[in-house]
C-alpha cells in the first residue's frame, strides 16, 4: 500500500471536489435527450441490454480473454444518470472523501466538474468503469453502462440500421468489460497512475513556470519530441514533476492500447454478428473526423477528446499490426504485466514491442 497519504503537503484532487454538488450540477446541465415515443425509447433500453449480452460470448471467443464468469447485466441508463456514475467512479479514483476540504474550493471544482461532465454526457455512447462496486460477493467486478439517448441519437444521424448499430457500440463496450474482467490488475495499475498524477509534489511554483517557459521554447524552435505531443497534452506534461510525466504516459499508452484493442475486436467480431458492420464503420469514422464549429474544436481540445480519437487511430494501428504478425494468443502477452504493456516508442513501432516481449 502506499503510504502518500502521510504527506501532508499532498492533496488528492478528489479532496477538493464536492461531487455531490458535481452530479447534481451535471444532472442538471446535461442536454435534453432526442425526442422518442415512451415505446421506442423501452425498446431501445431492453434491446441494448440484451446485445450486451449477446456481445460477450463472441468477444470471448475473438479475444481469447476469458475469465469463465457469469456474464453480468449492463446498466442502461441516460445522460443525468450517466453523469452521477460518472461522478461516483471519479471520486473513487481520485480518493475523494465524503468530506472534502476548502468549503469554498471545493463547491467551485464540484461545480466546474458537473458542467464538464454534463458536456460530455451528451456525447458518449457508453463505458465500463472498473472502480465501481461490481456483482462479486467481495464488490468487485466493475460496471458497464450504456447510454440510451446518444446511441438513438446517433443512430438516427448516420442513417443506419438501429439493432446493427446497437450490438456494434456493444462490441466496443464489452470488449473493454472483458479486458478488466480477465485482467484485475488493469484496474489496479490504472489506480495507482492516477493516484500518482493526482497528488500534490509539493513543488515550488517558480519550478513549474520554468519547465513551462522551457516547453513553450522548446515548441517554437520545433524541439518537442513525438512522446511529448503539443496540444493539452504536452502542455499538461510540461508543468509536470517527472513522477507525474510517467504516470500520464502509463495512462496514456494504457487508454490506446485498450481503446484500439476494442476497435479491433469490433471489427473482427462485426462482420459475423452486424451484417451492415461496413457501412457502420464507414459512417462513424467519417463522424469522427468531421469538423467542428470553432468553439466547439476549442472545448474538446480541452477535454482531451482529440486525443481520445487520437487513441482509436494510433492504438488500432498497433493491435491490428501485432495480432497481423503474431495471432492473437500471442498478441495476448501484453495483458501479462504492467511491464508487458507496450512503451511510449512501441506503440508507433510495434516490432519493437514484439523484439523486447516476445
Amino acid at each position: 500500500m502506499s503510504d502518500r497519504g502521510s504527506d501532508s503537503r499532498k492533496l488528492t484532487i478528489g479532496g477538493a471536489v464536492d461531487w455531490e454538488l458535481a452530479a447534481t450540477v451535471g444532472a442538471k446541465l446535461a442536454r435534453p435527450a432526442p425526442a422518442t415515443t415512451d415505446y421506442t425509447r423501452d425498446q431501445a433500453v431492453a434491446q441494448l441490454a440484451e446485445l450486451a449480452r449477446r456481445a460477450e460470448q463472441p468477444v470471448r471467443e475473438v479475444t481469447g480473454l476469458n475469465e469463465g464468469a457469469d456474464i453480468t447485466e449492463a446498466r442502461v441508463v441516460d445522460r443525468p444518470q450517466w453523469v452521477r456514475a460518472a461522478t461516483g467512479s471519479m471520486r473513487v479514483m481520485t480518493g475523494g472523501s465524503d468530506t472534502p476540504g476548502g468549503f469554498l474550493t471545493s463547491k467551485l471544482t464540484g461545480a466546474q466538474t458537473g458542467a464538464v461532465l454534463a458536456f460530455i454526457s451528451s456525447g458518449i455512447l457508453g463505458q465500463y468503469d472498473p472502480f465501481t462496486a461490481g456483482p462479486e460477493p467481495d464488490g468487485t467486478g466493475g460496471e458497464l453502462l450504456l447510454v440510451y439517448p446518444n446511441v438513438i441519437a446517433v443512430e438516427r444521424q448516420l442513417q443506419v440500421d438501429p439493432t446493427d448499430f446497437r450490438f456494434w457500440v456493444c462490441l466496443h463496450e464489452v470488449t473493454h468489460r472483458v479486458q478488466f474482467r480477465a485482467n484485475p490488475w488493469l484496474a489496479e495499475h490504472m489506480s495507482s497512475s492516477l493516484s500518482t498524477l493526482t497528488h500534490d509534489a509539493g513543488e515550488q511554483v517558480g519550478d513549474v513556470v520554468g519547465r513551462l517557459a522551457g516547453y513553450v521554447r522548446d515548441q517554437r524552435k520545433g524541439e518537442v519530441a513525438d512522446q511529448n505531443p503539443g496540444g493539452v497534452v504536452g502542455l499538461l506534461r510540461a508543468v509536470q514533476a517527472e513522477p507525474q510525466r510517467q504516470a500520464l504516459d502509463r495512462l496514456l499508452v494504457l487508454g490506446t492500447l485498450l481503446e484500439g484493442h476494442a476497435e479491433h475486436v469490433m471489427d473482427a467480431v462485426g462482420p459475423a454478428v452486424v451484417p451492415s458492420v461496413a457501412t457502420i464503420r464507414a459512417r462513424f469514422d467519417h463522424r469522427r473526423q468531421r469538423k467542428q464549429p470553432p468553439l466547439q474544436r476549442i472545448i474538446r481540445a480541452l477535454l482531451g477528446f482529440e486525443a481520445k480519437m487520437n487513441q482509436y487511430t494510433r492504438g488500432k494501428a498497433f493491435v491490428d499490426e501485432v495480432v497481423g504478425r503474431v495471432g492473437m494468443a500471442r498478441f495476448n502477452t501484453i495483458w501479462t504485466s504492467a511491464q508487458t504493456l507496450p512503451l511510449p516508442p512501441e506503440i508507433e513501432e510495434p516490432q519493437r514491442w514484439i523484439d523486447r516481449v516476445l
